[in-house]
């Protein structure tokens, strides 16, 4: 008889967010593959449980997959965990899940503490739709690259960031999505949590301020509908922004931006402007 492969989910920071089944599974499960196991020794120390651990982080995952898929084929039951929260989101454990499926394994969520879920619940936001984009990238033109993408967005956005890097995607992400509400949720269910609330504009000047430590929950509110203006309005911003000593293929390129229109027709309209 085939092994089953439970995803379980461990606290995101205080240790007493984990439900009766998945202390339960953690205790009877063969083995428990987890992304650090000094961190998860932890937490099976508090609650007194013996079962033995194994890696199985982003740096061996691909290796390690397919020895762990024959112990379950060969009938041993694995608990897969992360360092906290949910396994697979944002953390590894994919590879190996997929192997799994692949094989035929049974594989069955245990569900529980979940950073993404902790911050939207008490964001204050509507939050009937949303979209997760786990961690921005580290380089800042593919951030940016990928923030322009998410321009046009009416549903609520949601991103993990570290500390070291907060400031700058703050700054990129008011650059490009403009001055959204937005709800910095960090240290979630530890003993220093906090929400910042206001506008992209204020949780930057907050993060400018003193330093925020900790991984963090960032939620952006969703594009508002804007109507594109009217082109004598559009030449008019051209004007302006061309009396700041902007070139034209600057003004498209803010213009575009602002106003998510085409660059090309703002530079034409700029070319003409300038003509007469």
């Amino acid at each position: 008889m085939r092994g089953v492969l439970y995803i379980v989910a461990t606290p995101i920071g205080n240790l007493e967010d984990i439900t009766l089944r998945a202390l339960r599974v953690l205790k009877e499960v063969d083995l428990i593959a987890a992304e650090d196991t000094r961190h998860t020794k932890g937490l099976l120390v508090h609650y007194d449980i013996s079962t033995p651990l194994t890696s199985c982080h982003e740096h061996n995952e691909k290796a390690k997959a397919h020895a762990l898929v024959v112990r379950l084929e060969r009938g041993a039951n694995i608990a897969l965990v992360s360092d906290a929260g949910t396994p697979t989101l944002s953390d590894p454990g994919c590879r190996f899940v997929r192997e799994a499926i692949k094989a035929g394994i049974n594989v069955v969520p245990v569900p529980g503490p979940s950073a993404l879920t902790a911050a939207l619940s008490a964001s204050g936001l509507e939050v009937d739709q949303f979209i997760f984009e786990g961690f921005l990238p580290a380089k800042k033109k593919e951030r940016r690259e990928r923030l322009r993408k998410l321009q046009d967005e009416k549903r609520v956005i949601i991103f993990y960031e570290a500390p070291h890097r907060l400031r700058e995607s703050l700054q990129d992400l008011f650059e490009i999505l403009g001055d959204r509400e937005v709800v910095l949720g960090r240290e979630l269910t530890k003993v220093y949590e906090e929400f910042i609330r206001g506008r992209l504009s204020q949780v930057r000047a907050e993060a400018d301020r003193r330093e925020l430590r900790g991984e963090m929950a960032l939620i952006v509110g969703g594009a508002e509908k804007q109507e594109y203006p009217a082109e004598d309005r559009l030449v008019a911003e051209i004007q302006r922004l061309k009396t700041k000593g902007m070139r034209v293929k600057e003004i498209a390129e803010v213009l575009g931006e602002k106003y998510s229109y085409s660059k090309r027709e703002i530079y034409r309209l700029a070319l003409d402007s300038r003509r007469k």
